[in-house]
């Protein structure tokens, strides 16, 4: 094997990777796995997560699931202490957990918010720092926590989601600064406008999607196998000197106006 190839090598690493049962975070399991970690998939449906892990399985990737809710800070405590103690210490995680939901600002309710920024924004934090306490003690670890062009841009209704993930955004260098200097990489990964069940119905739009597509210098929507390669990346040594970076996989979306 080429000598830089190695560099992406993920084999005998585990990476843990939150809402992972379904959509980008199943693409991300399976990126990581296909470059040799072990994954462990997370999800609040048992049934999901055991379609998922027979389908990992079945392609020959070594993996389990840890059922928990990321939004809990007892639960998120013990799965992550249990995860460290029974299968072994995690190498790598991937906060990819979150929500969408789409209202005009006025009419947004405070219970609507609360849960947005539990899910988007909290879920980040508690696993973030249950995993990182047990990575400071080995003096090495990656987390890489999904962002998104809204980090950086917004759009009509969907106000509440861009404040979370500009949240992200920013929790990402925080994390980067304190854990930096533990041996650990916080960076993030931003899709973009990604073809997932959630987006079926933009996708269906044909005003929509004309729109987007036309505004995208790559000329089409993402698929979630489009975000494996900087997922491989950000976990791996080849990025070892990156920190505090969100690396944007959106055909071109946040280059233009």
């Amino acid at each position: 094997m080429n000598p830089i190839l190695n560099l992406f090598d993920l084999t005998g690493r585990r990476a843990l990777i939150t809402g992972s049962s379904t959509g980008i975070g199943f693409a991300l399991a399976r990126g990581l796995g296909g470059a040799g970690a072990q994954v462990v998939l997370n999800g609040r449906d048992q049934t999901r997560l055991d379609e998922a892990l027979s389908q990992l399985r079945a392609e020959g990737i070594t993996a389990q699931a840890a059922r928990f809710d990321a939004t809990s800070p007892e639960q998120v405590t013990e799965a992550v202490a249990r995860i460290e103690a029974d299968s072994g210490p995690i190498d790598i995680l991937v906060n990819n957990a979150g929500m969408q939901r789409r209202a005009p600002l006025e009419t947004f309710s405070h219970e609507q918010w609360r849960t947005l920024m539990q899910t988007n924004v909290d879920s980040v934090f508690l696993v973030g720092q249950a995993v990182a306490r047990f990575m400071i003690g080995r003096g090495a670890g990656k987390i890489i926590n999904v962002c998104s062009v809204q980090s950086e841009l917004g759009r009509p209704n969907i106000a509440a989601y861009t404040a979370t993930k500009g949240a992200v955004k920013m929790l990402t260098k925080g994390m980067a600064i304190d854990w930096g200097p533990h041996g650990i990489q916080v960076n993030g990964l931003g899709p973009g406008y990604i073809k997932t069940e959630l987006t079926d119905a933009l996708v269906n739009d044909e005003a929509f999607s004309a729109w987007l597509i036309g505004r995208t210098p790559s000329r089409r929507w993402g698929d979630v196998e489009d975000l494996a390669g900087a997922a491989v990346f950000l976990a791996s040594d080849a990025s070892r000197f990156v920190n505090g970076h969100v690396l944007y996989v959106d055909g071109g979306v946040t280059a233009t106006l």
